[in-house]
């Protein structure tokens, strides 16, 4: 991906809707890796679909769980991904093989898992009704965050772009910030400093440059803050907003905002229905608003790291939203010319001569007759995907192995062959070929207290309708759901699938 090469100038957000991403079965949460070159999608059946997002291909389908998979995080090179259900099971997988290398189980529900920015051995859980979780994968342990106000149980909690602070907001509009590893509090805020009613945090989200991050309120403003502000304010700080995003008009919920990758625009996903509100923050006004099929309630949206391209979750579809493609010829020729009519085409002299007499000499002896070596071996950073400390780039996973999709003729002389070609299909079924036999992790409960035992989830709550079951009665609701929208499927079927062996 030549990422240099792409135009820098004109709009930086999606203008249309560009497709689906059919995953077979209904989409509730999705998330892009770092390089913005895989897109997973955790699906009402408890599967994991990876999409190759370069091809708009699948990749690998994971079957993670039993019941809906309520989110999804990757680590930081790619090469895991978290995932919990709304049977409070959580499992981190490894991306290449498709193994769950620790599973857990929680004693109510969970809201979101993430990983940290920087390091895979750390995740932050959000239990229901709970203060967030710091969990260590690798050892099985877990650390309490701690909360302003203890009677205060509904918290959003999240990482900052580097890992080293987690951000956390009540339904009483205080925001702490917590050093990830020491656990001690070093900041603390108040989202409105002028309103005497208590304000609820819904969501924090970080850029991904910059030091900038958005908290979405119950008050319906999306309002941004810088990171060194409040880490200067110190506890009980007041820091100003840099700014404040609202509907003017129709004063829109906000059911999730992100940034995008640059920064640069933030888009909000409307809590009402299926439309995206897009704002640029070098003016502070909204450019764009991209509508979706009405009657439809959006469940999760995620900005592209690199390219905009916004990917939103409605009624179990995946919607991609990108710019309009125009054809620009000349970016693969430099002397290609776009003409508006039929011209006669004037014949140079010297144009089809073996060697060009009118060439200047001294040109001919400076310039290029001399081979230059191309270095094809060394791989140099794409500043994109940096970041402004970045020290090591080779060990990121960007693409997953496509296996080859062979098909068998129908009629065949050869019966010996075939024969063989089944035994061997048979053997892969009971025992990989490659001889990796694939391990059930063992499960590790977690326990916590003062958690709610009877809680529904609220991914089940929302979609009570029917946009999302568990796995028993998922197949007739699938059936009936893809009738409603499909404009037009980027994907195609899949032929292999992994399990964890359950």
């Amino acid at each position: 991906m030549n990422l240099e090469l792409l135009e820098s100038f004109g709009q930086s957000y999606p203008e249309d809707f560009d497709g689906t991403l059919d995953c077979y079965s209904l989409a509730v949460s999705c998330q892009f890796n770092r390089v913005g070159t895989l897109l997973a999608v955790g699906c009402n059946d408890g599967r994991i679909v990876i999409w190759d997002f370069m091809t708009r291909g699948v990749a690998k389908i994971i079957n993670a769980h039993v019941q809906p998979a309520a989110s999804v995080s990757w680590s930081r090179n790619s090469r895991k991904l978290v995932s919990v259900s709304t049977d409070n099971h959580l499992a981190v997988w490894d991306v290449m093989t498709g193994d769950s290398d620790q599973r857990f189980r929680f004693p109510g529900p969970v809201l979101k898992v993430q990983f940290n920015p920087r390091n895979a051995d750390m995740v932050l859980v959000c239990p229901m009704k709970h203060p967030p979780v710091l969990l260590e994968p690798s050892s099985g342990g877990h650390r309490t965050l701690p909360v302003d106000d203890e009677s205060d149980a509904n918290i959003v909690s999240t990482f900052d772009h580097r890992g080293t602070h987690i951000y956390s907001g009540n339904a009483k509009g205080r925001v702490i910030v917590v050093n990830s590893s020491t656990l001690e509090v070093e900041a603390s805020f108040r989202v409105s400093q002028t309103s005497t009613s208590h304000i609820a945090t819904k969501g924090i989200e970080f850029a991904r440059r910059g030091d900038a991050f958005l908290v979405n309120s119950s008050d319906r403003v999306l309002r941004i803050y810088s990171h060194r502000e409040v880490l200067l304010c110190g506890i009980n700080g007041a820091p100003h907003p840099v700014q404040k995003l609202q509907d003017q008009v129709n004063k829109t919920a906000w059911k999730k905002a992100v940034f995008s990758g640059d920064g640069e625009y933030i888009v909000g996903g409307s809590a009402r229905q299926h439309a995206l509100y897009v704002w640029d923050r070098g003016i502070g006004s909204l450019v764009k608003i991209l509508h979706g099929t009405r009657g439809e309630l959006l469940l999760d949206v995620a900005w592209h790291p690199v390219r905009p391209v916004i990917a939103s979750i409605s009624s179990g579809v995946v919607s991609v939203w990108a710019q309009n493609q125009v054809e620009n010829w000349s970016a693969f020729a430099p002397d290609f010319k776009e003409l508006d009519e039929n011209m006669e085409y004037e014949e140079r002299e010297s144009e089809f001569d073996l060697e060009d007499e009118d060439r200047d000499a001294e040109g001919e002896s400076v310039g290029g007759d001399s081979e230059a070596e191309v270095d094809v071996v060394t791989e140099e950073p794409v500043a994109a995907f940096c970041s402004s400390d970045e020290e090591d780039y080779t060990a990121d996973l960007l693409f997953l192995p496509a296996a080859p999709e062979v098909e068998d003729p129908e009629e065949s002389p050869y019966v010996a062959v075939e024969s063989s070609q089944e035994e061997l299909r048979r053997n892969s079924e009971s025992e990989p070929a490659s001889g990796h036999r694939r391990k059930k992790a063992r499960l590790q409960d977690v326990p916590l207290d003062g958690v709610p035992v009877n809680e529904v989830h609220p991914v089940l709550l929302a979609t009570a309708g029917g946009a999302v079951t568990s796995r028993g009665n998922s197949k007739g609701v699938s059936e009936g759901a893809g009738k409603d929208k499909k404009p037009r499927s980027l994907g195609r079927p899949p032929k292999n699938r992994v399990g964890n062996g359950r």
